[in-house]
């Protein structure tokens, strides 16, 4: 027989007067990977919070099989002290724990007389428990979370470190190889490739592609979400509902499905206008009063089709890119030590030498820690480098990003007084129609810099970049935080950029897009890769099967 591993039945959800969705359906079914999408604040971490009982339904419920382990991996991670990485990871299993401590206790008590009917019973359960032991991974458990902890990027050397001891970003990281290691038979994923390089996401994507059980996740990453997913789940206009197929085929769909739901409103409404129309030249004769009174029950039984407000999609608009050089930048044999704090030198990058041209599009990449970002600091002149030159075409206006640039925003502003402050003679119009292209629409642009999520932040400091004239761009991860559309949203600017780009962005799909070069840092070198991302990818695995 088939059963659900978790449904969602009938819900309704509001918070005050805003109702989050009504009679909301949807079904995880075994080994299913579904996506949940919907715009900021419609309530899908809302549906995480009440499958796990974390909060209540006002009308309706969830269902779950009784031994159902939900494994959530959230955004909100607990605070981590007292244990190493590799204990805190193998603390999770607490359904292995209880399984564990059962078998002790039934082995103790194999050891006393028993009549044959409860050594019959004991021996059945005793059976049972190390079947579930097993198939809950027991005996693999350490090997299982030492390879977790691996493939999101901490590596051995750290196991035993103490977690306090960890950033934010790597105890995340911790936080999301927990989950993983109690192999739940359905995983509810908040973001799980936040904080994530892109060595750690493909390996994420394969240990996913592998894992057994069901998957209800959120994703920013378009590539990762389409790899995974065979069924949407959409979170919008206090409604819920399911697509077959991954993120691309959602999209499609949305769309025709909604060309079909203005055709049928379109429809309904010229069939009201004719049966009101009957009703007003006929209402005061008598000979008609019964076809009036039944076209105008008719009119009221029917339920009006509505169709939900579009998010209106406003075009980045660049104003005039002032014409630089063909060389933009050239380094030459670049080289760069850090210092640790106890004195010993690490080397980053060495003798690194490439020449950036006009209209090129960069992507910087390597593995956490190869010296990405430490290389847009120095072209930046954010820090020196240990050894080497590096040196900007004539008339080249550079724009940077980073995660830091989200620090030098004022707090108390106003984002559309800090955007002005960037373009003082433009118009209050001009400046809005800039936010309104960055998703800050209405009464939004008013709100204050010290209440924005990281997200809306990152946006504002691009609007700040893109409001200058500029003809090289230079961006450390400005994906982060961003959800899908506005990386549609940066993704169309930026093509559409008459100008160069460098970038740092564990994004691939937004990489595949735009990228005509790739320099790589890999073992403290730079190699430069003329091509496509998917040109650079098929050279790379070459040179790894070459080795």
């Amino acid at each position: 027989m088939f059963f659900a591993m978790v449904q969602f039945a009938n819900v309704t959800k509001q918070y005050g007067n805003k109702i989050l969705y009504k009679n909301a359906s949807f079904q995880i079914n075994p080994g299913e990977k579904i996506g949940l999408v919907g715009p900021n604040g419609a309530g899908k971490t809302t549906v995480f919070r009440v499958i796990m009982n974390e909060e209540g339904a006002d009308l309706g419920g969830v269902a779950k099989p009784e031994k159902c382990v939900i494994g959530y991996f959230s955004q909100n991670i607990e605070e981590m002290a007292g244990r190493s990485a590799l204990e805190e990871v193998m603390s999770a299993s607490h359904a292995i724990e209880k399984v564990k401590n059962r078998i002790a206790e039934i082995e103790a008590k194999l050891v006393e007389p028993l009549e044959e009917d409860k050594m019959t019973k004991i021996l059945e359960e005793y059976g049972e428990l190390q079947a579930e032991f097993e198939r809950r991974g027991g005996y693999t458990l350490e090997t299982r979370a030492a390879e977790i902890l691996t493939g999101l990027g901490i590596g051995p050397d750290d196991y035993h470190r103490p977690t306090e001891s960890f950033s934010g970003g790597w105890k995340m990281r911790i936080a999301l190889a927990k989950i993983l290691a109690i192999q739940p038979d359905v995983l509810l994923m908040d973001e799980p490739t936040n904080h994530l390089d892109l060595e750690s996401i493909v390996w994420l994507e394969q240990w996913l592609a592998q894992y057994e059980g069901s998957i209800l996740m959120t994703s920013h990453d378009r590539d990762f979400m389409n790899r995974l997913v065979t069924k949407i789940v959409e979170v919008a206009n206090q409604a819920i509902t399911t697509y077959s197929g991954n993120y691309d085929f959602y999209e499609r769909e949305k769309s025709v499905r909604m060309e079909q739901l203005i055709a049928a409103a379109k429809r309904q409404e010229d069939m009201l206008a004719k049966e009101e129309e009957f009703i007003a030249r006929f209402a005061a004769r008598a000979s008609h009063a019964a076809q009036v009174q039944s076209r105008v029950k008719k009119i009221e039984k029917i339920d009006r089709i509505e169709i939900p407000a579009e998010e209106k999609v406003i075009q980045f608009e660049w104003g005039q890119t002032p014409r630089g050089g063909d060389e933009v930048l050239r380094i030459n044999h670049l080289t760069k030590i850090y210092k640790n704090p106890d004195g010993r030198e690490k080397l980053v990058f060495q003798g690194a030498s490439a020449l950036v041209k006009r209209l090129d599009r960069v992507a910087v990449v390597g593995v956490n820690g190869a010296g990405k970002s430490t290389l847009l600091k120095i072209v930046t002149e954010q820090t020196e480098p240990s050894s080497g030159t590096y040196q900007l075409g004539p008339s080249i206006e550079l724009g940077y990003f980073s995660q830091n640039s989200l620090d030098i925003l004022d707090p108390k502003s106003t984002i559309v007084d800090e955007v002005h402050s960037y373009m003082p003679n433009a118009s209050l119009g001009s400046v809005r129609n800039l936010l309104g292209a960055l998703k800050f629409s209405g009464d939004e642009v008013e709100k204050k810099i010290s209440v924005l999520s990281g997200g809306e932040k990152s946006r504002v400091v691009l609007a700040t970049i893109l409001a200058k004239p500029i003809n090289f761009l230079v961006l450390d991860e400005p994906t982060n935080h961003l959800d899908i559309a506005s990386r549609e949203v940066l993704l169309d600017a930026i093509k559409r950029f008459q100008g160069t780009v460098m970038i740092v962005s564990h994004d691939r799909h937004f990489l595949r897009e735009i990228t005509t070069r790739v320099f790589e840092l890999d073992k403290n070198q730079l190699l430069v890769t003329d091509g496509t991302w998917d040109y650079y990818l098929e050279k790379k695995k070459e040179r790894e099967l070459a080795r």
